[in-house]
């Protein structure tokens, strides 16, 4: 089976979850120099609509909703009321609602989540979308001209702007950025139009993306995940998502623990990437002079060695600490996804 065809046939029927399509060399390097497409399909999609929506999203989640206008989004973290994370999210506004996606495997909890926090006075209503819909995601420094050759709209905003186009018979939302630290487009569809849209952006020189490989970037550049980095035993702060946080808009779930952190300079641990010198299983605790200063979260293996994420302790010190994690020798290294301090929120939430 070549390329192409094993595209096609992870498109049949439900979404599936692609591994590989037996290229991950080839697609890192797209990702890094060329353009590479990644079926996000099982990532959730939630619609929130109503004449309350905005007021509503604004007090569930930790950006600033209000200041935004159709065509635009953002990031943002849904957090329990001690600040604990739930999630991270992507939310495009639209005329007549927002759609947010949601992580792998966290429609449901999202949905149940918010729908616990409607009214009955709020003109809200919610809906899952994800079986409906289709998300595919474009990664690398070519992704812009791949979507002009195809006559797709090309938004050049900040991250989250987004805009509706046509390839085919299919209406595609085109949304900067690509879900990583790398430069690329999320595409939204319908779930009928996701294998032609799939196989249109391969045939433009797309080059096709596994999940493992996903996974493998999404460590080394940092991007938290639920079940690792995003759990309730963290807070988005520590999970570097400064650049998600309003610290303007006033109240909403979490808001007092979140502002009680930032003023009194209460992060206490930090998510970090890890260098490894071998592998070693997510939970190992991280080690400096036999004193445990972190955990680690994720790991992955590539072609340069073993790396990881894992939250470290802000006093034992930051990027080039060496410390031990199991049998391995663990250097701790910068990650471009997350940020650091009040300066990445103060750029999103004025």
């Amino acid at each position: 089976m070549n390329m192409q065809q094993a595209a096609e046939t992870s498109l049949q029927g439900e979404p599936p979850v692609a591994a590989s399509f037996g290229n991950d060399p080839a697609a890192c390097q797209a990702a890094l120099k060329g353009v590479a497409v990644c079926d996000r399909s099982h990532w959730g999609r939630i619609e929130i609509a109503g004449g309350d929506r905005v007021r509503y999203l604004h007090n569930q989640s930790t950006n600033d909703f209000q200041r935004l206008q159709s065509g635009e989004g953002c990031d943002t973290v849904f957090v329990t009321s001690t600040a604990r994370t739930l999630d991270l999210a992507t939310v495009y506004v639209l005329d007549t609602h927002f759609l947010v996606l949601v992580s792998p495997q966290r429609h449901q909890q999202v949905l149940a989540w918010l729908d616990r926090y409607i009214f009955p006075m709020d003109q809200v209503t919610l809906k899952d979308c994800t079986a409906d819909t289709a998300t595919l995601s474009l990664i690398g420094p070519e992704s812009q001209a791949l979507l002009a050759s195809l006559g797709l709209p090309v938004p050049d905003g900040p991250h989250g702007q987004h805009l509706s186009g046509t390839l085919g018979k299919a209406e595609v939302r085109v949304a900067v950025g690509s879900g990583l630290a790398t430069p690329g487009y999320t595409l939204i569809c319908a779930a009928q139009d996701r294998a032609a849209l799939w196989q249109g952006l391969v045939e433009a020189g797309a080059v096709p993306m596994g999940d493992r490989l996903w996974e493998q970037l999404r460590i080394e550049q940092g991007r938290p995940a639920p079940d690792h980095e995003l759990t309730e035993d963290y807070n988005p702060l520590e999970a570097g998502l400064w650049h998600t946080i309003s610290f303007n808009k006033g109240c909403y779930i979490g808001q007092e623990t979140i502002a009680r952190l930032d003023t009194y300079k209460g992060v206490k641990q930090q998510l970090w990437g890890l260098r490894l010198s071998q592998p070693v299983e997510p939970g190992t605790p991280i080690l400096l002079n036999d004193e445990k200063i972190g955990l680690v979260t994720s790991v992955t293996e590539t072609p340069e060695g073993a790396i990881g994420l894992g939250y470290v302790r802000t006093k034992a010190g930051g990027a080039g600490l060496t410390a031990q994690a199991g049998e391995a020798i663990a250097e701790v290294v910068e990650i471009p996804f997350v940020t650091r301090d009040r300066s990445a929120a103060l750029g999103v939430s004025s």
